[in-house]
């Protein structure tokens, strides 16, 4: 019989080390899409508002450029840094909804270098480069569009499926804008496609907002659930999309009315939504005021878009940053900070300086409008967009060491 010797306490046994793509493919930052998307998306906000800002002040280098500055700003900000984290959020949060796995680290690992190449080829900004991000951009939300549905169809996941579409449309109206020196002959139209991609980001946010809101709220709080009547969730989705698909239409057909009343409506019916909430509950838990503020700022934003139609002195791409900046921004900063606490085992409680960029947030989205009304344009632009840098840059440094790897156990 074989006698087993006692191993030699001095003889250390090392664990297997990984090398090259496999050391990558084992690294905990690809274990969620949350983790890279969320890093990424923070990180290009900051650096494409310097070159929006470098721009407008006329030192931003844009001879040769085939997507025009403007264009080029409206989508890294809708689609490069919003669609990115909504796409990480949903691929993450899909696993929590169907128990099922979600993306594995090679996909994961696909979609960060076609991001990657995406920026890249809209940062050269030449025809070939703008063809080889379209191409990488039409990958990438082909990979995200099947993961997304085959996780829901799979699992028979039926009460998300009406995010389907609404990621689907986004993903369709970002391959219109990023394709749009190809086939459009006016920067109106594209603009006017990527302003629609905004209503759209309000349809998911007023979707997803009214179940995560009240819920989170209540366990936070430590507060009975908020009750919302039954009949309001499909009315305000209803109002929010009437309001999109009008304003769309009406850049091409004449129609016998504006979209603004339909605003005006949703932004209502946003506030008195939110005011069953108890917001007043939530003031010293900044992972919920923060939530509550972006969602009130959501349902003036859209009162504001419908108001632009009849005040002169207000601006419809004015009004619409009330939603960009102060809405989906802030809502965005807020659902990073907490998915990445939760998700990587965490106590919900963020570092006191994400207030602050909270706050920040906020700040800017009421500067960028006020002034703007006051016709400080400039002033507006440069101190909202080095306010948001700001939050972005906090957001980044508290949540890189999170993100970028697991706490050792």
């Amino acid at each position: 019989m074989a006698v087993i010797q006692p191993q030699d306490p001095r003889i250390e046994i090392k664990e297997p080390q990984h090398r090259g793509l496999n050391k990558v493919l084992h690294h905990d930052f690809l274990s969620l899409a949350f983790r890279p998307f969320f890093l990424l998306a923070a990180l290009s906000s900051i650096i494409s508002l310097g070159v929006w800002v470098g721009f407008f002040l006329g030192h931003t280098f844009t001879d040769g450029f085939v997507m025009t500055p403007h264009v080029w700003h409206v989508h890294e900000m809708i689609f490069g840094f919003a669609a990115t984290v909504a796409v990480g959020f949903v691929l993450t949060a899909a696993q929590t909804w169907t128990k099922l796995p979600s993306l594995s680290k090679g996909w994961i690992l696909l979609l960060v270098g076609l991001w990657f190449v995406v920026r890249a080829g809209l940062y050269i900004n030449t025809s070939s480069w703008l063809a080889v991000a379209i191409a990488a951009q039409v990958s990438w939300w082909s990979i995200v569009i099947f993961a997304f549905s085959r996780l829901l169809f799979k699992s028979e996941n039926k009460r998300n499926y009406v995010l389907l579409p609404v990621m689907s449309v986004i993903g369709l109206l970002n391959i219109c804008v990023i394709a749009s020196p190809f086939i459009f002959e006016s920067q109106a139209l594209t603009m006017h496609i990527a302003r629609t991609a905004v209503l759209a980001f309000v349809i998911l946010m007023g979707l997803m907002g009214g179940r995560v809101i009240p819920f989170f709220t209540a366990s936070g709080a430590r507060i009975p659930a908020p009750q919302t009547p039954s009949w309001m969730t499909p009315l305000v989705a209803s109002v929010s999309v009437i309001g999109a698909l009008f304003y769309f239409v009406g850049y091409f057909v004449e129609l016998p009315f504006t979209p603004a009343s339909i605003m005006i409506l949703g932004g209502v019916l946003h506030l008195w939504r939110l005011s069953f909430w108890q917001s007043k509950k939530t003031l010293t838990i900044p992972l919920l005021w923060s939530l509550h503020l972006s969602y009130l700022l959501m349902g003036l934003g859209m009162i504001l878009l419908g108001l632009s139609y009849f005040l002169g002195s207000l601006a419809f791409s004015d009004a619409l940053h009330m939603i960009t900046i102060g809405a989906i921004g802030l809502m965005i900063f807020a659902m990073m900070s907490r998915v990445s606490l939760g998700h990587t085992g965490r106590a919900l409680k963020p570092s006191g300086w994400m207030s602050v960029a909270f706050l920040l947030m906020g700040s800017a989205a009421l500067i960028r409008v006020v002034l703007a009304v006051l016709h400080l344009n400039l002033i507006a632009w440069v101190v909202s967009a080095a306010l948001w840098a700001l939050a972005a840059a906090i957001f980044f440094v508290i949540y890189l060491p999170i993100l970028w790897r697991n706490e050792p156990r």
